[in-house]
Parts: C-alpha cells; structure tokens; sequence
C-alpha cells in the first residue's frame, strides 16, 4: 500500500485534533512526576501544564513518573531543542530497574543547525538491548510541539510519531524471544551531554556558547494504561476494572496502520540493527526474520 505526505498530513490533522481533547485529560505535571535530577535546570509553566528541561555545561535535568506500568499506551507533546543541539541527547523512554531491565527508548540525537534530527529507538529485554532503529523526521521537531506514543501491550511495542507508526518489535515469546510482559517500567524523560557518540559517532561536540538547551513538554497521557500497585497486581486485572475499554492492550497494526508503517521505513529509516550484516556476521538476531518484514 502506498502512503503520501499528503496521508500524513491527514495523519498530523487528526493526532493535533486528539491532542487537544487529551489536553482535557492531562493534569499539571508534578501530580504525575517527580524530578529525579537537574531540578533547578527545570520550569513548570502555564499553570502546571507545560514543563521544560535544560541542559547547561554544569548540569542536564530529568523527570520520573509517579506510576509505574505493565502494559501502557502513553502519550506526550515534545518540543526539542532548535537550533545547533549537536551533542545533547533528549531521551524519553519506558524502564525498569535492575540489570536485567526492560527499556523502551526514544532517544533523539541533536544536530548541527539546520540537519535533521535523528530519532533513535531501542528494545531492551531481560537486561539485553542492542536493537536500535534510527529515523529521520517528516516534520520539524523544533518547531512546534508534536505527539511521540509508546504502546506497549501484549502484542507488540509500537512507536508512533504524531500518530503514525514508525516501529513494531513483536511478542514473540512463544518462539523464545524476550519479551517486556511483567516487571514494571517507569515513565523517564531527560537531556543530557552524550557528545561522546551522539552527533556523527561523537565527532561534533557541544558548542556550549548556545546553552542552555532546552527541550519542552506538554499534554502528557496516561488514562490508556495498566498501572501497577503490588507487581502483579494492576489496574487492569483489579475487580474494578474494565476490560471492556481496554482495546489498546490487544491492539495490532491494521492493514493502513502497516502502509503508514512500510512508508515510514522506506523514506525515513537511516539505520535498523536488522541489516546490519557487519555488526551480525553470524546471522541476524531471531526477531529480525518476524520483526522486519515490512
């Protein structure tokens, strides 16, 4: 199935469209985070419902949710960094703890101004990541705010970009494959001094004389998600619960859903651990003969 800019210009009406009614659903951010480093590099604006992390050469900053989750489909409005953010990293990404941690990981790598944005992704399962996707963008990340999801389910992880899919790394651990499915995952969001790899394998370093660099965030939602309270136990298998609005955790790619998919990897997609012949000599980790077929 084909997929036109003109698709995902359908796509960005609707995803703008839905961020406005979240809003409604979107509370001030400390009722759902905590700093968990760099506060003073940090504001809360707009009554509580706009937050903005900065870096500078002293200090980064970051934020923690509250909730921790087994399964989720959480949504956030980011803004990056404009202008020269070559050397910063802004990460946003779902973590456990521990080592043999679960992670998924939206990282975006900052630029020489007026290069794109790269948008890394990762699967870390039981302790062991090695799975990166690396994308550019359709859209100016700088410019304007825009709607990054993870969906995490008992399907498959999806990351989406104003709504539509860039990625699905598929449960298959009925074939042996790791896969998240229960320890619990906070919510992280930070940016932070990665000159050391980020920008051309670390060969462009920070220009400092640009600080503070600041990334911002807004309209974050999580009411399509399973928090969990005692390990096992979440709000998704509690008596109170109802399964019944609780599609997401079920959810596959539809055959749009798969186009929009396919044309994000083929126009978009600058590196997928999965053909990587040189890094995997030996033949391609098991998930790649499911996980690549679009």
């Amino acid at each position: 199935m084909a997929f036109s800019p003109s698709n995902a210009s359908v796509g960005l009406q609707i995803s703008l469209l839905l961020s406005f009614f979240m809003a409604a659903f979107a509370g001030p951010f400390l009722d759902s985070f905590d700093y968990n480093w760099g506060q003073s590099n940090s504001q809360i604006l707009n009554k509580g419902d706009l937050l903005t992390l900065s870096l500078t050469k002293e200090c980064g900053s970051g934020f923690v949710s509250k909730n921790q989750y087994v399964y989720a489909k959480i949504d956030m409005n980011i803004k990056l960094v404009a202008g020269n953010s070559a050397g910063t990293v802004t990460a946003y990404y779902l973590s456990s703890q521990g080592q043999y941690h679960d992670e998924i990981d939206f990282e975006f790598l900052g630029n020489l101004s007026g290069d794109p944005y790269i948008l890394h992704t990762n699967v870390f399962c039981h302790g062991q990541g090695n799975r990166e996707q690396q994308f550019y963008l359709w859209f100016d990340p700088t410019a304007d705010f825009h709607t990054y999801t993870i969906l995490w389910n008992t399907q498959a992880i999806f990351f989406y970009a104003d709504g539509i899919p860039i990625r699905e790394f598929k449960n298959l651990e009925s074939s042996g494959i790791p896969f998240p499915s229960y320890q619990p995952m906070k919510l992280y969001s930070s940016i932070w001094d990665a000159d050391n790899w980020a920008t051309r394998g670390g060969l462009v370093k920070i220009d400092w004389t640009q600080a503070p660099f600041t990334a911002s965030y807004t309209n974050f939602n999580d009411k399509n998600a399973c928090v969990s309270y005692y390990g096992t136990i979440t709000s998704c298998n509690t008596p109170n619960s109802n399964l019944n609005n609780n599609g997401w955790l079920w959810q596959t790619l539809d055959y749009s859903d798969q186009g929009k998919l396919k044309w994000v990897q083929d126009n978009y997609m600058t590196y997928n651990y999965c053909t990587d012949s040189k890094r995997f000599p030996q033949g391609f980790p098991p998930e790649c003969y499911v996980n690549n077929k679009y």
